[in-house]
């Protein structure tokens, strides 16, 4: 299990905890966090659970693949360092206090 924050785009802040294998997606719909949307379901078809994740966790994430990259062109304000589609991040004991903050909007 990993404890994950999200961060509201107006800065609440939501502390729950994931466990292994889970997606930090499915992290924050099964905890009913506000600003993931997660439209496709996981499938990396859309941007609508896109984040940035924090600066002390980038390199400790693995890379995201082409798909992700391709996805991550239709997101609101993507960061090309920052962001990234929480369906696509496994949560391992690793990621314990991975902090993830959500844009403005979905798109």
């Amino acid at each position: 299990m990993a404890k994950i924050t999200y961060i509201e785009h107006s800065g609440t802040k939501h502390e729950v905890d994931v466990d292994e294998g889970m997606t930090v997606m499915e992290g924050a719909r099964d905890n009913n966090i506000p600003g993931i949307e997660a439209d496709c379901g996981g499938a990396c078809a859309c941007s609508t659970c896109h984040v940035y994740v924090d600066e002390k966790w980038v390199d400790r994430l693995p890379a995201p693949d082409p798909m992700e990259e391709d996805m991550l062109d239709f997101a609101w304000q993507p960061d090309p360092k920052r962001s990234r589609l929480t369906c696509q991040i496994k949560v391992t004991e690793d990621l314990d206090g991975l902090v993830v903050q959500m844009p403005e909007k979905q798109i």
